[in-house]
């Protein structure tokens, strides 16, 4: 009996724990703020409590004495991972980084390296306090009284992704990241960006791969937007409607949120035209998102590293861009026309510089690649960034209603002179593979 009453206490603790939507963590000792919970370098994730470092191997709690909130942190010499059990939803993260008696460095991604602060640097003794809004997903598809209605059919490799798990998972990383509390809060009223494509948009889990869908919430202000990346690899238009991907974003998209839409990769692989069901679908798409209020943006798809015998990119898209830009005007909705613009960034690059943004690398760069990697269509960190960046440069320049909410890390950007890739920073992540994404 008495077994039985602590198994359901425990249960019922992580139940309630599952079903909280504020959290205040205290990083460092024992030593705790009033009302924060304790979050030391033994603190494991345990599913029955719901929270905890994925790997606790490496993570060192130091106390200066002081403040109980800022007086200690916690640190580590590799990446380290904080994960919560938490409903789906938009969230602020505010951050409290630093140390009272040295520097510090950190970069701060969540989920598949969705990245939201880059190489946060504090002096000696300084604390900063840093908000990011992030969005949490599950599989679930549900209707507006929350009842499930049906479910996302995900791919076998998507089940390893940090996005599909049911957890909020915090990437602390670079050269002295040293953090001393982490507060989450449910947000309820950030506009919500949906973004929906494949393996050049998808928040790409391992390491060297990446996209400008993961990139793209550095760009953006906190708390008045989130990002929703809902792209997989692999995907075309008419895919991503049969594994009711598109039905989790009918069910979730509220009036004034936008949903970006690249597609044709993929649709042009599997043989299609873009007379069929591409531009049909597209339409469909644009319409059911004004039917309920929210903003519809296409983007074209970016060209691959493909280049003529002057130096030129070539079109391997066929007719697919030319489409999407006549659905725009004919439906008179926004377009990004990544397509034109890596055109030109690609061409500035020219034939061997561009492979630096491409996932090419010798043999034996990472774990279990004994052959090189040679894929002129998916993108690395570096050349990911410069495509979130060419996206934000085609929000201000057109003067879309985005432009309002793109944040200072935004300088400027000319496709012509692209980001030195020596200067470009990344310390990468834990989680590497050599395997290709779906898609081409």
């Amino acid at each position: 009996m008495q077994n039985l009453m602590r198994f359901l206490m425990l249960f019922l603790g992580s139940f309630l724990f599952a079903q909280q939507t504020t959290f205040m963590f205290d990083f460092g000792t024992d030593r705790t703020e009033n009302g924060f919970i304790p979050i030391t370098s033994t603190s494991k994730f345990d599913k029955k409590i719901g929270y905890g470092f994925v790997d606790i191997s490496g993570l060192k709690s130091i106390d200066n004495g002081g403040n109980a909130l800022t007086g200690d942190y916690i640190t580590s010499d590799k990446p380290f991972y904080f994960s919560v059990a938490i409903p789906e939803g938009n969230y602020n993260i505010t951050l409290k980084l630093g140390d009272t008696e040295r520097t510090s460095e950190t970069t701060v991604r969540v989920e598949n390296r969705r990245l939201m602060l880059n190489d946060i640097k504090t002096k000696k003794g300084e604390i900063l306090e840093k908000q990011i809004t992030i969005h949490v997903k599950d599989s679930i598809i549900r209707n507006q009284d929350g009842t499930q209605i049906g479910i996302v059919k995900l791919k076998p490799r998507e089940r390893k992704y940090l996005h599909w798990d049911n957890l909020l998972t915090i990437e602390f990383n670079d050269k002295a990241s040293k953090v001393c509390s982490v507060i989450i809060q449910p947000n309820k009223t950030a506009k919500t960006i949906y973004l929906t494509g494949d393996s050049t948009v998808v928040d790409a889990q391992y390491e060297p791969w990446a996209s400008w869908g993961q990139m793209l919430p550095y760009f953006f202000v906190p708390n008045e937007v989130v990002i929703a990346n809902y792209a997989e690899s692999g995907e075309t238009l008419k895919a991503f409607e049969d594994r009711h991907r598109i039905d989790k974003i009918w069910n979730k998209i509220k009036p004034g949120d936008y949903l970006f839409i690249q597609f044709g990769h993929n649709d042009q692989k599997a043989g299609n035209s873009t007379k069929s069901g591409y531009k049909k679908r597209l339409k469909e798409w644009i319409l059911k998102a004004k039917e309920l209020r929210a903003i519809p943006v296409l983007v074209t798809s970016m060209n691959r590293r493909v280049f003529d015998e002057n130096n030129k990119i070539v079109n391997t898209l066929d007719d697919f861009p030319d489409a999407m830009r006549e659905i725009a005007k004919e439906e008179k909705v926004d377009l990004i026309d990544l397509n034109a613009l890596t055109k030109t960034l690609f061409e500035a690059m020219g034939p061997e510089e561009a492979k630096r943004a491409f996932v090419h690398y010798p043999a034996n760069s990472y774990p279990n690649q004994p052959t090189a990697l040679a894929d002129d269509t998916h993108f690395n960190t570096y050349g990911a960034y410069e495509l979130a960046k060419c996206v934000v440069k085609s929000i201000v320049d057109q003067n879309l209603s985005l432009k309002k909410y793109i944040s200072k890390n935004y300088k400027s950007f000319n496709p012509n002179k692209p980001d030195k890739v020596e200067e470009f920073h990344w310390p990468e992540s834990v989680f590497m593979e050599s395997l290709k994404p779906d898609g081409n």
